[in-house]
């Protein structure tokens, strides 16, 4: 088939698939020539986060790629749509009306890697780890409703909460709650290094240099008992520097798919490419980008600063100009196609106005310009991102009320310490979905313990709206509750919400199962491929 660009439709975070993969299956993958998936970002060991693959450590979209693939959680998301099913669970539900305890039936037979049986007390070990250590760019604040986990027998586990949540089963199919074998990982410290010994639909292999993953070989798990229909014998997943690089690769058949990290050159170039070979699948995407304020730093303490910079910031040129409409303006944290979004800041700020930018900063008595440092990570999030930092600082000097400085920083893990220590005043960060839910894109903003460690704090929001919208089990139901804390947001301006990605997959055209490749938490499905007869 000749390359084309495949565009998939959605519906509030569903995927449809538009049309089948190309080529007939060959018995996918299990010639021996493993499927090669390329990512344009780089995990690594450092000394303030020495366990990147530990469930306890991590809290990032590559490396839950990973950890999806070699760890079972209770719960998963299902290869469309959002309703989370079992997995690792022969069944699970709440078995109250009040959301408050959950109860979970394993699956018989489930074993390790290394061989161990997977049992209960496993299940609870894992949990009560996570919590315990406590991780302070972790993932434990996900699980912070859990008041106790109970094992009445080997395959039960029971969940009492603090209080009502009805997001709690999609909280159990994220990577936070992958099950780890407590005869291996220890209770109150990390598990350092590269290994992994998991219960999941792959085995894993890495080589490393230094202290970077180079490359991670995902290789079928025959004991595997789970949901899962694997369709591959092998995966290979290859980190490169940057994205110019793995394009390459792709073009020259080094590797054979790519999800992310294309820049929008790129994605132009693969869409008019005559290649026959490559195919270009665009698939509505959930990425969010924005600016991060440390509110407690005195340049932009003051929320007449932030709310300044709402009224300037122009998401139409960033979108236009820098990433030639791969992206689309965002206006609220929660984006469009979740249910609950609304264009909260538009509401409130309008179109850029320099001009109500002024009264703004002279209402509140700000001495202009405002100087203060805007930091982003190079790499993590694509070549673009420079570029994007550069045009904000333009925009935001060129009206004489600010006097912005932009760093970029090499290390993401030395990033993310530093913006944990409340080190920058401002900064750059991407959000990719735990669970396609609004509750994903507020709760973890919030609140002590949310994920950045932002001093923000919001009474009503943290004790009244967010576990008001957690009773309603009917999610539509809970859109008033999140309009309420959209708008306290956008008064507040804690974050300055910027755009919203959509989602491109690169593949060779013997590549089946592209149209599967991203779940509705455009999560890697890596099971979903298959490798088919070339055009």
């Amino acid at each position: 088939m000749n390359r084309k660009t495949l565009v998939l439709p959605a519906l509030a975070g569903l995927l449809v698939p538009a049309l089948a993969a190309c080529g007939n299956s060959d018995g996918a993958g299990s010639s021996g020539s493993p499927i090669v998936v390329g990512v344009a970002s780089q995990i690594e060991a450092t000394k303030a986060a020495p366990a990147p693959l530990d469930p306890a450590q991590s809290y990032d979209v590559d490396v839950w790629n990973v950890l999806r693939s070699t760890f079972q959680t209770l719960m998963r998301l299902p290869r469309t749509g959002t309703a989370p099913v079992p997995e690792a669970a022969e069944s699970c539900g709440f078995r109250d009306t009040q959301n408050e305890q959950y109860r979970c039936t394993l699956r018989s037979g489930l074993k390790f890697s290394n061989g161990h049986a997977l049992t209960a007390q496993d299940v609870k070990f894992s949990i009560d780890r996570l919590r315990a250590i406590n991780y302070p760019n972790g993932a434990a604040s996900l699980l912070d409703d859990i008041d106790r986990v109970e094992t009445p027998s080997d395959t039960e586990v029971v969940f009492h909460l603090t209080k009502p949540d009805a997001t709690f089963p999609q909280k159990l199919a994220t990577p936070a709650a992958a099950i780890v074998d407590s005869q291996v990982y220890p209770r109150n410290a990390l598990y350092k290094g590269w290994e992994t010994v998991g219960s999941g639909p792959y085995t894993l292999k890495t080589e490393h240099g230094g202290n970077r993953l180079s490359k991670a070989v995902f290789t079928k798990n025959a004991e595997y008992k789970g949901g899962l229909t694997v369709k591959n014998d092998k995966v290979e997943m290859r980190f490169f520097d940057d994205s110019a690089d793995m394009e390459q690769a792709l073009r020259k058949g080094d590797i054979d798919l790519l999800t992310r990290g294309l820049t929008p050159g790129q994605v132009k170039g693969l869409q008019n490419s005559r290649d026959k070979h490559l195919m270009l699948q665009e698939m509505p995407g959930q990425e969010i980008r924005y600016i991060a304020f440390n509110t407690n730093d005195p340049t932009v303490s003051n929320k007449a600063v932030r709310q300044a910079m709402a009224q300037v910031v122009n998401r139409s040129q960033l979108v236009r100009d820098v990433y030639s409409y791969t992206a689309d303006p965002l206006y609220s944290l929660v984006p469009t196609g979740i249910g609950g979004h609304i264009n909260s800041f538009f509401t409130k700020y309008g179109s850029p106005n320099a001009a109500a930018a002024r009264q703004t900063l002279q209402q509140a008595n700000i001495t202009t310009p405002v100087k203060f440092t805007l930091t982003y990570p190079k790499s993590h999030y694509g070549a673009s991102i420079a570029k994007e930092f550069a045009t904000l600082q333009q925009q935001l000097n060129s009206t004489k009320l600010f006097d912005v400085r932009i760093q970029g920083i090499d290390r993401w893990q030395q990033f993310r310490t530093d913006e944990s220590n409340h080190k920058y005043a401002a900064f750059g960060m991407g959000w990719f979905p735990d669970f396609p839910d609004a509750d994903n894109y507020l709760a973890p903003f919030v609140g002590k313990g949310n994920f950045l460690n932002s001093p923000y704090r919001n009474d009503k929001i943290e004790s009244q709206l967010i576990p008001g919208t957690r009773q309603q089990a009917d999610r539509t139901a809970a859109a008033a509750g999140f309009k309420q804390v959209q708008d306290i947001l956008a008064e507040d301006v804690p974050y300055l919400p910027l755009w919203q990605g959509k989602q491109y997959v690169a593949a060779r055209d013997n590549i089946t199962g592209i149209e599967w490749a991203l779940n509705s938490s455009s999560a890697l499905q890596m099971w979903e491929l298959g490798r088919g007869v070339a055009s």
